[in-house]
């Protein structure tokens, strides 16, 4: 076969509005796209490699053949994609992941109809209603039919008010019965009038179970759509004569980066192609790119029922997705995990995911037995064994800055004299004084611009930045603060244990150097032994042999008897 030259194949291709279909070596088809000028947009896969996403730069290298269909419009362009697409199911191709069969309402196309439900939808001049995304309503409607016009299947074609009731008009059959009560009533023919009063009831009934908007919305489809980094969902509302009659959620998964505008695009012909839907008006979130014509007109509403419609299924289609990626996350743990790094990374304004996080706080009590502690998170969840202590050193009285320096200085020459890997983001508890001393340390060893590294101070939970003047604020749901102050509240446990033991520790050895005979090496095996005072004091001579000779058990039982 000849080496594909993409340049050659361009000349071939017009500035019409139509589909392309990219095949492979072994002339497989692998993608399919839709263009307002076809030549522009199959030129601007072979730019630089540098200007791709790493998807889209697989898939250019796999093309080695272009085929191409021209249309009239875009929006035959966009259709005969959709089609196109669903028909060869092309490997790099976004496909709505749902795998259901819907269930119909059919009036059979026969002199004296049925009325019945199928989950198959055959061209054979019968009307079909639906499809019904709930398997319930569908026979909530097919029993309020068979309730309200009871049909006898040996003569009696369907009536015109059974058609409106399926074609979301219930204004209409509702106030022909109203009528029909006061005629009855009027001839004073009260048993039927209460028995169209039942009926009237139930059809009510099923409008209550309806979201019920403005009457003057006779036929629209609303469209909205939430994404994350692999998936997206797109959801739909029906909406006739003032009710929605269909709703539906379905699944994307993203084959090549795509923006929502493309997936969205991808979507909305699928779907009312599915729910067989010839509404002229289509009501979206944010503009497709894609041109109108008499047959189809998308609006964007920014006030009104319109916008409601919107909002409603905007909060469908967050809700689908919060609880399907939970369940994602469920079966796979690690799914979760990659989305709160990716999260923070983007919070944080990181270059990398922050995989080692570790946290220092400082601990004393008016400045005595001052400790610093250091605790790890990898991969958003403690590494407890990676947790440290340090004893203060080189700082004398209460002074908080000096000793973060010290400890964040000691922790990362350790770390490069034994060739350690450096966190990707280090957290300093205290505003910017604390993290200023941080940074000091960190430049003295030459690797402030090898880690992130933010202060938060605790009374608004602020984010500082290094030489930034303004903090920053995260929305206080949000899960990066929420594993900021796991670090952060972990290390201040972590440190107020080590303060509290290293504080017991020097009461018990200051008290036992009182006792005659006892001196500092003694003192430290029976710290060794007997961890505490109280320990020592319940401890049988026997206990105590084990450590003390009789002349130092018998002081020490003298200096706890005084």
């Amino acid at each position: 076969m000849d080496v594909f030259d993409y340049r050659e194949e361009l000349k071939k291709i017009p500035h019409r509005p139509g589909v392309y279909q990219y095949f492979d070596k072994n002339n497989e088809l692998i993608y399919i796209g839709k263009a307002k000028d076809l030549r522009n947009r199959v030129g601007s896969y072979f730019v630089s490699e540098n200007q791709l996403n790493g998807k889209t730069r697989v898939l250019v290298r796999k093309i080695n053949r272009i085929s191409f269909t021209i249309v009239d419009t875009e929006i035959d362009a966009w259709l005969l994609e959709n089609s196109l697409i669903k028909k060869h199911k092309p490997k790099y191709n976004v496909l709505l992941k749902d795998d259901k069969t819907y269930p119909w309402i059919v009036i059979k196309n026969e002199p004296f109809p049925r009325v019945f439900w199928t989950r198959q939808y055959i061209k054979d001049g019968s009307r079909y209603y639906g499809p019904y995304p709930s398997v319930g309503m569908m026979h909530i409607v097919l029993d309020l039919i068979r309730e309200l016009f009871p049909l006898r299947t040996c003569n009696l074609a369907l009536t015109q008010e059974n058609k409106d009731i399926l074609n979301g008009k219930i204004a209409m059959v509702t106030n022909r019965l109203k009528e029909g009560i006061t005629t009855a009533a009027a001839a004073l023919d009260f048993e039927r009038a209460q028995l169209i009063k039942a009926k009237l009831d139930k059809l009510d009934n099923y409008q209550s179970k309806s979201t019920v908007v403005n009457s003057s919305i006779t036929n629209v489809d609303v469209f909205s759509i939430a994404s994350d980094e692999g998936y997206a969902f797109v959801n739909y509302l029906k909406v006739m004569n003032g009710v929605i009659i269909q709703t539906q959620t379905l699944e994307m998964k993203r084959r090549l980066d795509e923006s929502e505008q493309e997936l969205l695009a991808l979507a909305i012909p699928e779907i009312r192609d599915r729910f067989k839907s010839l509404s002229r008006e289509i009501i979206v979130p944010f503009e497709l790119d894609i041109e109108e014509n008499e047959r189809i007109r998308f609006t964007i509403p920014k006030l009104g029922e319109k916008k409601k419609l919107l909002e409603l299924s905007q909060k469908n289609v967050a809700f689908f997705r919060k609880e399907r990626l939970l369940q994602y996350e469920k079966l796979n743990p690690d799914i979760r995990t990659e989305r709160i790094l990716k999260q923070m990374q983007k919070d944080l304004r990181m270059n990398v995911l922050p995989q080692h996080i570790e946290c220092f706080d400082n601990s004393n009590i008016q400045g005595n037995y001052p400790v610093s502690a250091i605790v790890v998170f990898k991969d958003a969840k403690p590494s407890k064994k990676d947790y440290r202590h340090f004893n203060v050193k080189t700082v004398e009285g209460p002074n908080d800055f000096a000793t973060m320096e010290e400890a964040v200085f000691r922790r990362y020459r350790r770390l490069l004299d034994e060739d350690q890997p450096l966190p990707q983001l280090i957290i300093i508890d205290g505003g910017k004084g604390q993290l200023g001393a941080a940074l000091k340390s960190l430049r003295l060893l030459g690797i402030e611009r090898k880690v992130t590294v933010i202060g938060i101070a605790k009374r608004l939970e602020e984010l500082f930045y290094p030489g930034d003047q303004y903090p920053l604020y995260l929305d206080k749901k949000s899960e990066t603060l929420k594993v900021i102050q796991h670090l952060r509240d972990e290390a201040h446990r972590f440190g107020i244990t080590f303060h509290r033991n290293q504080r017991s520790r020097k009461t018990f050895v200051s008290e036992l150097e009182n006792v005659p005979g006892i001196g500092k090496t003694t003192v430290e095996k029976v710290l060794t032994e007997f961890k505490s005072v109280k320990k020592v004091k319940e401890a049988s001579d026997e206990d105590l042999k084990k450590v003390l000779n009789l002349k130092q058990i018998k002081a020490l039982r003298e200096y706890f008897a005084k």
